[in-house]
């Protein structure tokens, strides 16, 4: 374990707009008890990665005296809807206290910056570590056994489906933005247009990790919203998995299809296609869209919405 330097108290929880899974919890009551912070956003892929890990821990350590307290600070505007973050931990299987925290108030508090990050509070309300980002499981894990007082074997964790560690050694291609606040290597023939509606095409083709739209569509700051049925997205991209956070403005549900390199997917479809490539758009989280099943290599994926209104934020890679 490293010593962070000082004395750093836990900062208060009391700015949090609600809880779930919980009454309030304040750092004054939890003196005695071990505690675990994990700041998170529904739609973050590493929180979704690291998840597995801080479930697995909460049960197995709770008879010990670790208290784990989720902080759901939301990245994109969508996020602040309290059913989002309901249904997300029912998704997950959290049934540790989760506090929202919709103002960045607890954010503040604790001077975070990142989405997950972890802090560790030992019995006394002090703050002994912390660690940002995915990775470093075991470590993480060892240094709760030796706040809690414990010494046994690690628990055993296994990610699935969209919780699946990436395949890091053939990850090629990084997070992408849509929203013109944050993005870059756009590549349709006109340059993007920010804040009101334009028709758009997809080049002739795409090079690797760049993305272009075809349709009519408006690009905010956050996010592109599709003004007319039939509009798609395509991205070149290199890794197993490819996600995108997805939500839509409000009316029915807004079916979609993916394809991959003008094909239906197949085998290599996502948890939130068929093998044809069919997929709903229901609520606003992270889609995963297509998982290669036969070797990774450079892809072109295409998804089209059927009807006006999808809202697409961000792509992210496994």
């Amino acid at each position: 374990m490293t010593e962070l330097p000082g004395r750093v108290h836990m900062p208060a929880l009391d700015g949090a707009t609600e809880w779930l899974n919980s009454e309030p919890l304040d750092a004054a009551g939890l003196r005695g008890r071990v505690v675990l912070v994990n700041f998170w956003t529904l739609t973050c892929i590493n929180w979704l990665r690291q998840e597995p890990y801080v479930r697995a821990w909460s049960q197995a350590y709770r008879d010990d005296g670790l208290v784990v307290i989720g902080v759901h600070t939301p990245e994109f505007s969508f996020e602040h809807d309290v059913d989002l973050v309901r249904q997300a931990t029912r998704a997950r299987g959290i049934d540790y206290p989760v506090a929202l925290d919709n103002d960045y108030a607890v954010w503040s508090a604790f001077a975070n910056r990142y989405w997950p990050a972890l802090y560790f509070v030992d019995t006394d309300g002090i703050v002994r570590d912390e660690h940002f980002g995915e990775g470093r499981y075991e470590q993480s894990e060892r240094v709760i056994q030796r706040l809690l007082g414990v010494d046994r074997e690690l628990v055993g964790v296994e990610g699935r489906g969209v919780e699946a560690e990436a395949d890091w050694d053939h990850l090629k291609t990084p997070e992408a933005y849509l929203g013109y606040a944050r993005s870059d290597r756009f590549a349709s023939p006109d340059d993007a247009v920010s804040g009101e509606r334009h028709a758009y095409e997809l080049p002739a083709r795409l090079a690797l990790n760049h993305w272009a739209l075809a349709g009519r569509w408006s690009i905010g700051p956050e996010q592109v919203v599709l003004d007319e049925g039939g509009g798609s997205i395509a991205y070149r991209f290199h890794a197993r998995d490819a996600h995108l956070v997805l939500s839509r403005r409000d009316g029915a549900p807004i079916p979609f299809r993916v394809l991959l390199d003008g094909e239906a997917p197949g085998a290599s479809a996502g948890v939130d296609v068929d093998e044809d490539g069919n997929g709903v758009l229901r609520e606003g989280r992270m889609y995963q869209l297509t998982r290669a099943h036969d070797g990774v290599r450079e892809r072109t994926l295409q998804i089209t919405f059927h009807e006006r209104g999808a809202e697409a934020y961000a792509f992210t890679f496994g």
